[in-house]
């Protein structure tokens, strides 16, 4: 089954599923299979933090390819920066996850939000685009954690804005990524039609027609 990827390719190809509608929800999705047994890390190494960076346009790539080198130059730094990110991607699933099922919001999560806040907005300027002005981001070099500032302030953007309502979680079993439902009656309910939809579909197929056989495990 061919799986759409998106974004801007990276020097490792495309690497990462962008599906969810905005860089804050994409960046929640870096877990596959979160709601299973055995979820898997999609952020195992800064490289990778750097990659999904780039294809998601939280970096440019010129930007990518000068932090590489610096990352593993500073190790250490660079592992304590992945650390933060995914804690903060936690943080950012959980918020929208909590809001989408009408749960209670988790003090902890938006602990973590608010205090990534100031540094990510403070990093904000003024750059001039053609008759007018527009938001970019201060140039530090050697600022590791760079790619998280876009995505910060996308998650307080999303959480200020009428779009908030129109988050979804995906409901197939083993996925559970977020998305921004632009369907016109606001009932879509799969991250990727040609992903999860069909996995759904084909699972339903089956049992409609084996029906003492019970549910299979369907492949992509």
């Amino acid at each position: 089954m061919k799986i759409r990827r998106g974004g801007v390719q990276t020097a490792r190809g495309f690497l990462f599923e962008l599906t969810g509608g905005r860089l804050c929800l994409d960046f929640a999705n870096t877990v596959d299979n979160r709601p299973t047994a055995h979820p898997k890390e999609l952020l195992g190494s800064y490289a990778d933090l750097l990659s999904w960076s780039v294809q998601a346009g939280a970096l440019q790539p010129a930007d990518a390819r000068r932090l590489a080198p610096l990352g593993g130059r500073r190790a250490p730094e660079a592992d304590r920066v992945l650390r933060r990110a995914r804690e903060i991607r936690e943080a950012i699933f959980g918020v929208f996850s909590d809001l989408e099922g009408g749960r209670r919001t988790r003090d902890q999560a938006l602990a973590v939000l608010e205090g990534a806040l100031p540094r990510a907005l403070s990093r904000q300027r003024l750059v001039p685009a053609k008759n007018r002005f527009e938001w970019g981001w201060t140039r530090e070099e050697d600022a590791l954690d760079a790619m998280l500032w876009p995505v910060i302030k996308s998650t307080a953007e999303l959480l200020t804005s009428e779009e908030l309502e129109r988050v979804r979680e995906c409901a197939a079993d083993e996925c559970a990524w977020l998305f921004i439902d632009g369907s016109r009656n606001g009932t879509r309910r799969w991250c990727d039609m040609t992903v999860c939809g069909n996995r759904n579909k084909a699972r339903r197929f089956y049992e409609r027609t084996n029906p003492s056989g019970g549910p299979r495990k369907v492949s992509t």
